[in-house]
C-alpha cells in the first residue's frame, strides 16, 4: 500500500473556501489578505484561521453549504486521484478549510477520506468559532504520521501535495513532496514543483 495526501484549498480546489464564503459578506479582500499571510508563513495558522472565521459570524449555514457545494475543483483533480488509486495509493485529503467542502467533494473527486475543520453554528448561523483536526501549523504532520503507523506505510511510499506554509509539517514525512502552484516557502522543501494548474502533471513526475 502507498499513501498520498492532498491539501484541499488551492490544490484539489481552485481557490480558498473561506474566500468564497467571505464574498457572501462582502469582506473577501479583508479575509484573503489574512489567508495570504498565513499561506506564505508570515502569520501563525491557528491565529489566522480563528481570525478569519470570526469575520464570518452571522453567515447563514444553508448558504455556507450552498457555496461549499459549488466550488471550482482544480483541473485534473478527479482524473489524478483515480489514477493514483489504480497505482495502489490510499488518497486522503487534509485541509485547514472546512468539512462542508471536503466531505462533499470526497464522493465527487474520489479520495478515500477527509480531515478538516468544523464551522460552529447555532440557530442556523455561524457563531464565528471553529474547531477540528487541522487547526495548527503542525496538524497535518501529526496526522500523516498516525496514518503511516496505522496503515504500515513508510516515508518512501508516501506522497504529499500542497501549496502553502501549513503543508510543510507533512512534507517531513514523505519522500515525494509536491509543491503545486505553491508559495515559495513550500517550494523550498519540495522535490517536485508544478506551476501549472493541472494536477495530472503529477502523474508525469512520479
Amino acid at each position: 500500500m502507498k499513501l498520498c495526501v492532498f491539501d484541499f484549498d488551492s490544490t484539489l480546489m481552485d481557490g480558498e473556501t473561506i474566500d468564497f464564503l467571505a464574498d457572501e459578506l462582502g469582506i473577501r479582500d479583508e479575509v484573503s489578505k489574512i489567508t495570504e499571510e498565513a499561506m506564505s508563513g508570515r502569520l501563525d495558522f491557528f491565529e489566522s484561521i480563528t481570525e478569519r472565521v470570526g469575520l464570518l459570524k452571522g453567515l447563514d449555514t444553508l448558504r455556507v453549504d450552498d457555496i461549499c457545494h459549488n466550488l471550482p475543483y482544480m483541473n485534473g483533480a478527479k482524473e489524478t486521484i483515480s489514477e493514483l488509486k489504480k497505482m495502489g495509493y490510499k488518497v486522503i485529503c487534509f485541509s485547514g478549510g472546512f468539512r462542508n467542502a471536503t466531505s462533499y467533494a470526497k464522493d465527487i473527486l474520489g479520495y478515500d477520506a477527509d480531515f478538516s475543520n468544523i464551522l460552529h453554528h447555532k440557530d442556523g448561523v455561524l457563531t464565528g468559532r471553529v474547531g477540528g483536526e487541522m487547526l495548527f501549523d503542525f496538524s497535518k504532520g501529526w496526522m500523516i504520521e498516525r496514518f503511516q503507523q496505522l496503515l504500515g506505510v513508510s516515508k518512501a511510499d508516501t506522497m504529499v501535495v500542497g501549496d502553502g506554509a501549513n503543508d510543510r509539517s507533512m512534507f517531513v514525512y514523505a519522500d515525494t513532496r509536491v509543491a503545486f502552484c505553491a508559495k515559495d516557502i513550500l517550494k523550498k522543501e519540495a522535490n517536485i514543483i508544478i506551476d501549472t494548474k493541472d494536477l495530472t502533471k503529477i502523474l508525469e513526475k512520479i
